[in-house]
């Protein structure tokens, strides 16, 4: 299944958002890449939203002491779901950027703390939506530093592919992985585990769409403080389904690894890649239900095609208590 987005050539007068892998070895190549990224911003009078894991901020803050136009963030305020990114990063860049001045970013994914394939491959995907995101803004660029060391050539692969540039000796070029084109081909979603429960829904039946997703959470040992947040992004995505979907669809919850999953199928289709990751605006009427189950939700993969319909999956870890 393919995901398709409608393009239009940048004018002479429109920015081009510039998405560059670095792939490192070690904290020295480190230093060396996101510095040379930094001093480039600082002299060309722009600003720098640096969002890397914790030892690699001290790295950082270390050589550049206190230089203000360089805003470390916390990364773990956006959470683990890829799906909650692009607001943040939005949230980061517009702040920033507020009086007109161009921002940089650098942004250093976790990719060894991936839970499942399911969340490397939503990891994956963000990288991609990136491009779409912020392709006119007032975000010039933003580097990916990915450590190399430990890693197989096919995952650096993979993480090429959503990258147009990539980053070596100081110098970006285009990167010839890189998936061109204006689609990007997902990975299959994996066959829900034996037993599974499977209900078709219509129109009135959401009261017994929550009993069900709640009871089978539940039984599957998703903490009682979590359920109320599943309900509501179950009868989110539910109502979607109904109101654009058909008329209904079919209902699918399993269990696996700790992770309790609910699937809905149906004969709609979402044109919007970016459905869902950017915060609505306070007085818009409607399309909040995919946001919400973004917010609420450990994982959502979205997978829709004219010809296939939309199947949603909502991940709960069964391990969190909140």
């Amino acid at each position: 299944m393919t995901a398709t987005v409608p393009s239009k050539p940048a004018g002479p007068d429109e920015a081009v958002f510039r998405h560059e892998l670095y792939p490192y070895r070690g904290e020295a190549q480190f230093l060396s890449g996101t510095l040379d990224f930094i001093h480039e911003a600082l002299e060309a009078d722009e600003a720098v939203v640096v969002a890397v894991p914790a030892d690699k901020t001290s790295l950082l803050r270390g050589e550049l002491a206190d230089e203000p136009a360089v805003t470390f963030v916390d990364t773990t305020t956006a959470g683990a779901n890829p799906g909650r990114h692009i607001a943040a990063w939005s949230a980061w860049m517009n702040e920033r950027g507020a009086a007109g001045r161009t921002v940089r970013g650098i942004g250093e994914t976790a990719w060894r703390e991936a839970r499942d394939t399911a969340h490397l491959s939503e990891l994956r995907y963000h990288e991609w939506l990136l491009n779409r995101a912020f392709a006119r803004s007032s975000t010039r660029s933003m580097l990916c530093p990915y450590d190399a060391a430990d890693e197989d050539e096919d995952a650096l692969r993979l993480i090429s592919r959503c990258h147009p540039h990539i980053r070596h000796d100081g110098q970006y070029a285009p990167n010839e992985g890189y998936l061109t084109g204006e689609e990007y081909a997902f990975d299959a979603l994996t066959a829900p585990c034996d037993p599974f429960q499977e209900l078709s829904y219509a129109h009135g039946d959401l009261a017994a769409i929550r009993s069900k997703v709640s009871q089978c959470a539940s039984d599957a040992g998703v903490s009682p403080d979590r359920l109320p947040k599943l309900a509501v992004a179950v009868t989110e995505i539910a109502t979607n389904s109904i109101r654009h979907g058909g008329g209904g669809g079919t209902l699918r919850t399993w269990a696996r690894d700790e992770t309790f999953l609910c699937e809905f199928r149906d004969s709609g289709y979402i044109p919007d890649v970016l459905a869902g990751r950017s915060r609505p605006e306070a007085d818009q009427i409607g399309g909040r239900g995919l946001w919400l189950a973004h917010q609420l939700c450990d994982l959502v993969e979205i997978r829709s095609a004219r010809e296939l319909g939309t199947t949603i999956r909502l991940h709960m870890d069964a391990r969190r208590r909140r």
